[in-house]
């Protein structure tokens, strides 16, 4: 049984890699939501919303940084500035609502906002541009 959960342990990387991706991709709909009403329109209906307004603003953070995290190119700041986005969401639009993220609807930007920070201090993982530059760097 010890040597299961050993190797389940080293894919520990590699999941921290799967974590970022899918949890980038459907980070980044939520901007493309805003900015391109792509897959859907945020409201049935409209359109984009204007760049120069809140959600405008909060629309290029998770479609441009969203594809970032995707890629995993300059990933811990980027998480980190994404975490932020997400934290002032919560408090901002959901905890006046209720403080349970349940009530308030605010799970997504909650969840978010904790992944986000996770992955600005423990990196993309082994499956990121940031990774591979590094190891090229040391081989260089």
């Amino acid at each position: 049984m010890a040597k299961i959960v050993d190797k389940w342990e080293s894919f520990s990387p590699q999941l921290r890699s799967v974590l970022r991706i899918l949890a980038a991709f459907t980070y980044m709909s939520h901007g493309t939501m805003k900015l391109f009403a792509f897959p859907a329109a945020m409201m049935p209906g409209a359109g984009g919303v204007h760049l120069f307004s809140e959600l405008g603003l909060a629309g290029m953070i998770e479609t441009f940084g969203g594809a970032l995290l995707l890629l995993g190119l300059f990933t811990r700041p980027v998480a980190f500035i994404v975490a932020g986005e997400m934290a002032v969401a919560f408090f901002q639009v959901h905890f006046p609502r209720s403080f349970w993220p349940v009530i308030s609807g605010g799970e997504l930007a909650y969840l978010y906002c904790f992944v986000w920070l996770y992955i600005s201090a423990a990196g993309g993982g082994p499956w990121s541009i940031d990774a591979l530059l590094k190891k090229r760097k040391k081989a260089g």
